[in-house]
């Protein structure tokens, strides 16, 4: 990552806040966006401590004005946008959806996860990508496991995973001549607020369900993160890497 220019969303806590370190400890210069302000501001501050570089900016990824100026803010401040990180998500907790079935989710519960989970990633790609097709970039999106099955009582959730899969496998056919790589990464149950959420409403109780028998670490989604934005991914575009710590190949 050494004199590349990163831009994360969600970059304030969880996977992205993870990602974001690890950029800038390979020598990044990362811009960390969020929905919350102050907490992308104690991501970039733990990059300069660390003597990195970075900047905060609050950004609504569901709102196109908003992305806009936080990549128009990625090219002016860091010189050029080389990598972006399309994190920014929520779950079913943040629209009172949990355990909802599809005839009983209210409309502003679907609009809201569809924009924040899935439009955002469109909204982004398309003000990432014109800065990326003359010099070559690498964009990875943030879907789940979600989007490899269902799960009874998120449809809203799986729908907007799902298509964040097929949004990023169009987006890397599109603009592979441009040299744009686009793949997506889909976690299993990580160690991250939105777990700490899950636990919550179980009461503490949430199986990890996979054959290595622990919950994942952001610290791992990052790591692969931070590889496919790398040259040393060069030949990988159009993937959705599971990173689940088994879950799936179970039969």
């Amino acid at each position: 990552m050494s004199d590349k220019s990163i831009l994360v969303t969600g970059g304030g806590s969880g996977i992205g806040r993870a990602a974001s370190l690890v950029f800038a400890r390979e020598g990044g210069r990362v811009l960390v966006a969020d929905l919350y302000l102050e907490r992308a501001s104690e991501t970039a501050e733990l990059i300069r401590e660390a003597g990195g570089v970075a900047l905060a900016v609050r950004t609504d990824v569901s709102r196109e004005d908003d992305v806009r100026a936080m990549v128009d803010l990625a090219v002016a401040e860091l010189g050029q946008l080389d990598c972006a990180f399309n994190n920014a998500g929520i779950g079913t907790a943040a629209t009172e959806s949990t355990n909802t079935r599809i005839v009983d989710m209210r409309q502003e519960a679907w609009d809201r996860t569809l924009a924040v989970n899935l439009t955002s990633v469109w909204h982004c790609m398309r003000a990432e990508i014109p800065h990326m097709v003359e010099r070559g970039g690498a964009i990875v999106n943030t879907a789940s496991i979600a989007a490899r099955g269902a799960l009874a009582g998120s449809a809203a959730y799986v729908a907007s995973k799902h298509g964040v899969a097929g949004l990023t496998k169009s987006a890397a056919i599109e603009y592979a001549e441009d040299g744009v790589r686009v793949n997506a990464v889909a976690p299993g149950h990580i160690e991250t607020p939105l777990l700490e959420q899950a636990l919550a409403r179980r009461g503490g109780e949430l199986s990890p369900r996979n054959p290595v028998r622990r919950f994942g670490r952001a610290e791992e989604i990052a790591e692969t993160v931070v590889w496919l934005c790398s040259d040393r991914s060069s030949f990988t575009t159009g993937e959705l890497v599971t990173i689940d710590g088994g879950r799936l190949a179970r039969a």
